[in-house]
């Protein structure tokens, strides 16, 4: 919100003002009606999963992993407080990748265990569902800030130029690209454009009340805390260490203290998923209006 003033002085206040702004909120998507995780079986079929692959991020880099329907992917902090910027891809179709935007209008500005990362349109299905979060405790405090955001965009080198000139190639932007661009054998160019706003695992942010904006905090991670999915449907993931750390006091440094982030995936035993079935894309016909 900006502290510009205008030059026309002459409006003011409409003698209405006090009641338009009590006007309360109406929700824009009750999501009542989404179709619900079977969270139950989810948590026993992790109790039967065994690991079968894992990948250490390092600090101020990215890695990317796979995850096949049915399995689990955990991500922890393992030697100190460390936020990361996460994106996933259907693993066979890129074009199909997670939407933060609808994610939050469906959930909130941040998210937690029982709620789901949705893919982008036309697709729009549950990518995975969160069904751990060892900061579920952190709520919203009083500042409005909250773990797990999906308000963020990530750091990019774009922004950085623009607000700082320079050329700082260790955002977490880059970090993804590079890591992207790793796993297909593509150029950066071709794997920049697969590159999207992420969920932003263990960072505390909100919104300041006074000019509405984005902030970040010191995160309350600490080794041994952990985030973990559900795979809804065969994911590409991929996760930067961010170069902010815990994002307390820099939010793109080669300075801030930054430690890995370790990435597990569990398999569980077949039979415990009985029923289950990957959600199928999203039922709209795709006519927006046209015979």
């Amino acid at each position: 919100m900006s502290n510009v003033e205008f030059p026309n002085t002459a409006i003011g206040l409409p003698s209405d003002a006090a009641e338009r702004r009590a006007i309360p909120p109406v929700i824009c998507y009750p999501n009542e009606t989404l179709p619900k995780p079977n969270l139950p079986q989810y948590l026993s079929a992790r109790e039967t999963a065994q690991k079968t692959d894992e990948v250490l991020v390092a600090p101020r880099q990215a890695a990317c992993f796979r995850v096949a329907a049915g399995s689990f992917f955990r991500i922890t902090s393992v030697e100190g407080p460390q936020v990361g910027d996460l994106n996933l891809w259907h693993s066979a179709d890129l074009s199909e990748r997670f939407f933060s935007g609808k994610t939050r209008a469906l959930h909130g500005t941040h998210v937690t265990a029982g709620e789901r990362l949705w893919s982008s349109l036309p697709h729009l299905r549950p990518m995975a569902t969160i069904v751990a979060d060892s900061l579920g405790w952190y709520g919203i405090d009083s500042y409005g800030g909250s773990v797990h955001d999906v308000i963020g965009t990530r750091c990019d080198p774009y922004t950085g130029n623009l607000l700082a000139g320079g050329h700082y190639h260790h955002c977490c932007h880059s970090n993804l690209t590079r890591a992207l661009a790793d796993e297909l054998g593509t150029s950066l160019a071709e794997a920049e454009r697969h590159v999207h706003d992420v969920l932003n695992v263990f960072m505390c942010t909100g919104f300041t009340r006074d000019t509405g904006q984005y902030f970040m905090k010191a995160s309350p991670v600490r080794p041994g805390d952990y985030l973990e999915f559900f795979a809804e449907i065969d994911l590409l993931g991929a996760l930067s260490a961010c170069p902010g750390g815990d994002c307390g006091a820099e939010h793109t440094s080669d300075s801030a203290a930054c430690h890995p982030l370790l990435v597990e995936v569990f398999t569980p035993d077949d039979t415990v998923l009985d029923g289950w079935q990957s959600p199928a894309r999203n039922g709209y016909d795709g006519s927006h209006g046209r015979s």
